[in-house]
């Protein structure tokens, strides 16, 4: 029933602004309740390791290491999102950015987003998979064009009409995979055991042609390129807590869409279709980011060609696939996931006090947000893969996978992109971090919730990078084997 429990929280949180009129009240209240969630999940983790069985409810809810890997993710985000909240909607309340009905609402769009994301990773039917997907976008839609100005419902307009083409192209490649079972004598079901059961019967062309629309389908929500067009104005516009959600963990939900499928191709035809698929798209992300990235001048656009970056790198490792591959590759999706909430958070910050998106007109910030410029300049660092930080350990690792077969030329276009992005961001944070600020602009301190959505956020990054947690890595390796097949 702890299933029911995780999912039943975020649709009463989002009903209590029906019932709470202030904005701080609600953020506090969400923050508790995801710490309690995230208390939830750890026990049904420890609970799999114990037993080494899937976890399954009703035959619709079914649990198993990948599933609760994601669903890991998704709620520390969440948490850290929570907190975030509670101190930047209330800011802006109590500054007439957003009028006190406008500040309650916004935790009705941001709990059901929460939902949303999480019935991806609970769902056993591919079918109600791509529902829950699809309603990440309708959700996510409300929290992009928040403040209702041009350019932000100009940006939730584009998200929707392109994740919407790739979402029909999804459910194409799902028809597809249906058709194959059905053809094959197995059951007419779409939940996923069923499917894999049945997968070394299926018609291997029919396949093929599946994944194609799947990884393009939902590869247009991950923001894999060059499907990747929505992303730098959805995540540029999103109300900042939000950004960090759809950074952080949205692209991740689609990764774990892909994954589903893969598994049930690699068992059908062998690893070689899908692992060539994924190193291309991935490589071709990598290539567009950094040519974004060295040239760019807004703040959150930056940090959104960033993801692209590092979703391309999620995407090599598991082309690459063999131990190291995968295991680089989610270990890589766990630590961007809060590496990359806690710059959006510090771009939040700086935007707002600041009041420009433009990395030209944006210096001192150290001087002016000294709590938000130190988080950011860790997270620069980290997010850049230098250690001893997280994204160090899992770039290194997806590196290695790449050598170990034989790679070589995906290993040095690797290299030669990471070094091209790392130089770029350290040079655009320097300018902006250090330097002259503008005169007469306060010193400004971080709201206490903020700072402990820093400070949680930056544990991981911290610890994720000299040791993993035995509990994690045990789950990781768990839902590597699940991956691999073996």
């Amino acid at each position: 029933m702890e299933i029911l429990f995780i999912l039943s929280v975020p649709v009463v949180l989002a009903l209590c602004p029906l019932l709470i009129r202030g904005a701080r009240p609600l953020g506090w209240l969400s923050a508790a309740g995801y710490l309690a969630v995230l208390l939830v999940c750890f026990e049904l983790i420890g609970r799999f390791l114990r037993q080494q069985s899937a976890i399954a409810l009703y035959n619709f809810f079914y649990l198993d290491a990948l599933s609760l890997f994601f669903m890991l993710v998704v709620l520390i985000v969440a948490l850290a999102a929570a907190l975030y909240s509670t101190g930047f909607i209330a800011r802006d309340v109590e500054t007439q950015s957003l009028n006190q009905n406008r500040g309650r609402f916004y935790y009705v769009f941001f709990n059901l987003f929460i939902f949303s994301m999480l019935m991806v990773t609970v769902v056993n039917s591919l079918g109600a998979m791509w529902v829950a997907i699809e309603l990440t976008t309708l959700v996510s839609a409300f929290l992009v064009g928040f403040y209702n100005t041009k350019n932000s419902v100009e940006a939730a307009w584009k998200y929707i009409i392109i994740c919407s083409v790739g979402i029909i192209l999804a459910l194409l490649g799902t028809i597809l995979f249906s058709y194959a079972l059905i053809f094959s004598g197995g059951a007419r079901s779409l939940n996923w055991l069923d499917l894999m059961a049945a997968a070394g019967s299926l018609n291997g062309n029919v396949l093929k042609i599946a994944f194609i629309f799947i990884l393009v389908g939902y590869g247009t929500k991950a923001g894999l390129a060059p499907m990747h067009t929505w992303l730098p104005d959805a995540h540029s516009q999103a109300v900042s807590p939000a950004s960090a959600l759809l950074s952080g963990v949205l692209l991740k939900t689609s990764i774990y869409a892909i994954l589903r499928f893969v598994m049930i191709v690699n068992r059908s035809i062998g690893p070689a279709y899908t692992g060539h698929l994924l190193l291309l798209f991935g490589l071709i992300s990598l290539i567009v980011a950094a040519g974004f990235i060295v040239v760019q001048k807004d703040l959150k656009r930056l940090l959104a060609y960033s993801s692209i970056e590092h979703i391309g790198l999620v995407a090599i490792g598991l082309g690459l696939g063999g131990l190291w591959g995968v295991y680089g590759a989610l270990l890589h999706v766990f630590n961007h996931a809060v590496t990359k909430s806690l710059l959006f958070f510090g771009a939040g910050n700086i935007v707002k006090k600041y009041d420009s998106h433009n990395l030209h007109t944006i210096h001192g910030v150290v001087h002016v947000l000294p709590f938000t410029g130190i988080m950011v300049l860790i997270g620069v660092f980290a997010v850049a893969g230098l250690p001893p930080f997280s994204i160090f350990f899992s770039e290194l690792i997806i590196l290695a996978g790449a050598f170990l077969k034989g790679s070589y030329l995906v290993a040095g276009l690797l290299l030669i992109l990471i070094a091209v992005i790392f130089g770029a961001l350290v040079y655009h944070f320097g300018r902006i971090m250090f330097g002259k600020p503008p005169k007469d602009m306060a010193v400004t301190a971080e709201p206490v919730p903020g700072a402990l959505a820093f400070v949680f956020l930056l544990f991981f990054i911290c610890v994720m990078g000299l040791a993993i947690p035995d509990m994690i890595n045990r789950l990781l390796l768990s839902a590597v084997a699940l991956v691999r097949g073996i």
